[in-house]
């Protein structure tokens, strides 16, 4: 299963705000431009990113503004702004059968591998600045 869409397109919102902040109106229909969706989805997650503290959205056509320094937002804290951190990332088939030795041990053998891989990729995350990716942008 994949993390929704909303964690790719919030870093490419920011990034955005990054590159072209005080050279244009951040507008929401700019920034969706630049990713390719619907500037309703580009709002929303603005919203979630404005609710983390990572950006504030002028009213009207203000347009976004970004409130961190790029080097001290990671990767994780986007994750985590657009809720892609509630709970695990593995859904669970909902009904393992408890008279099966597989399906009433599944959660034991699992769920630690599992929890594992999560904390391994967020740890990844973590590593991850805005400012890191920025440095790869073509001068």
């Amino acid at each position: 299963m994949k993390i929704s869409s909303r964690f790719t397109v919030a870093v490419h919102a920011l990034l955005a705000i990054y590159a072209f902040e005080g050279k244009r109106k951040l507008t929401s229909e700019f920034i969706a431009g630049s990713i390719g969706v619907n500037p309703v989805v580009v709002r929303r997650t603005l919203m979630s990113l404005k609710a983390a503290g990572l950006c504030e959205v002028r009213a009207g056509t203000g347009g976004a503004i970004a409130l961190k320094p790029a080097s001290e937002v990671t990767l994780f804290d986007v994750y985590r702004a657009v809720d892609c951190t509630q709970g695990s990332i593995f859904n669970f088939h909902p009904a393992p059968n408890p008279n099966c030795p597989v399906g009433k041990n599944i959660h034991f053998f699992l769920d630690p591998c599992l929890e594992r891989a999560q904390k391994a990729m967020e740890g990844e995350l973590k590593k991850t600045r805005l400012s890191d990716l920025m440095k790869e942008f073509p001068a």
